[in-house]
């Protein structure tokens, strides 16, 4: 019994680094990303590309640090100005996040449109 059940362990560990090497981590956070693009406004043609360029170029710890950009108790849901959204930029803190959103944005806007 003990020795079916590390076999079953040890293939469910095989299955599930199999499925990362495959890229499957990535498409959930693109997915997710993509989620949250659509929620704030953003088309979903270009936030499905946005969300796969910033899957591929961001780690988790960035992509965490990016939910700075969003409005704290506040500040409204778009900003409303431009010294507002420098504001929410300075607080994500990550030059290459914040590069990587930009040009992901520039992109897309032009190749899903």
């Amino acid at each position: 019994m003990r020795k079916i059940f590390i076999v079953m362990a040890l293939l469910a560990l095989a299955g599930v680094g199999l499925w990362a090497w495959l890229g499957g981590a990535e498409k959930v956070t693109a997915g997710r990303i993509e989620a949250v693009l659509v929620e704030q406004g953003i088309p979903a043609p270009v936030a499905a590309c946005m969300g796969t360029r910033m899957a591929d170029n961001l780690s988790l710890v960035q992509l965490r640090k990016l939910q700075q950009l969003q409005p704290s108790e506040d500040e409204g849901a778009v900003p409303i100005n431009m010294a507002e959204f420098l504001e929410r930029l300075r607080r994500v803190d990550d030059p290459e996040a914040i590069e990587v959103v930009a040009t992901s944005a520039a992109i897309c806007s032009f190749t899903a449109g």
